[in-house]
């Protein structure tokens, strides 16, 4: 898993928190579930029965008398949390998938493509069963002309990680080069990261 994906997956999460967290809130106020079944909830609990609101007069003014600063400082807060959000949002917007590759050959193959997850599956395939590799994820992201290739190995305890790579590239990632042009062309990047794979400890018996 790549730090972008543990990025996203970990806002994700938070965000689905949040709203989860507001939306019970509401719900329980709006059908009044405090009063209902004589539950007590903290001291300063907010949205305890259906006519409360979130932000009262007597806090409005309460946080009012803090300052000048105060007001601006919220919204210069929101304005702030807002353009992350948005700039979180462009940035999985560039995360580009070629779609279709081209099939290279001899001479190239006219009007034959090959789908960027056809080929993902096959090199995840391939890489998986090489020796001293346990499991391999491979993600193909950039354009059509320029694909870039993500592979992560999840290695065996004993396996040789310099040798696992060797055979890597001379292997499925050849074999990938070889279907989608030229054997050694530089326009297919390709970014391995290598971790050992979590194993049991063993019992001497």
């Amino acid at each position: 898993m790549t730090p972008r994906t543990v990025l996203n997956r970990s806002l994700l999460a938070l965000a689905g928190l949040v709203l989860l967290g507001g939306g019970l809130l509401i719900l329980f106020a709006g059908l009044d579930v405090y009063r209902r079944h004589a539950l007590v909830p903290p001291v300063g609990w907010p949205l305890t029965t259906p006519h409360d609101v979130l932000l009262g007069a007597a806090d409005r003014a309460r946080w009012s008398s803090q300052g000048w600063w105060w007001w601006p400082a919220v919204i210069a807060a929101l304005a702030l949390v807002a353009v992350l959000a948005l700039w979180w949002l462009l940035a999985q917007l560039r995360q580009r998938h070629p779609g279709a590759l081209p099939v290279g050959g001899t001479p190239p193959q006219e009007g034959v493509e090959l789908r960027d997850r056809a080929l993902s599956d096959a090199i995840a395939a391939e890489g998986g069963a090489l020796p001293g590799v346990e499991h391999a994820a491979v993600h193909i992201t950039g354009r059509a002309a320029h694909p870039r290739t993500h592979i992560t190995l999840a290695l065996t305890p004993h396996s040789a990680p310099g040798a696992v790579l060797d055979t890597l590239c001379e292997g499925p990632l050849r074999t990938a080069r070889r279907s989608t042009g030229s054997p050694n062309s530089p326009h297919m990047h390709t970014e391995v990261r290598l971790r050992v794979a979590h194993h049991k400890p063993h019992r001497a018996q």
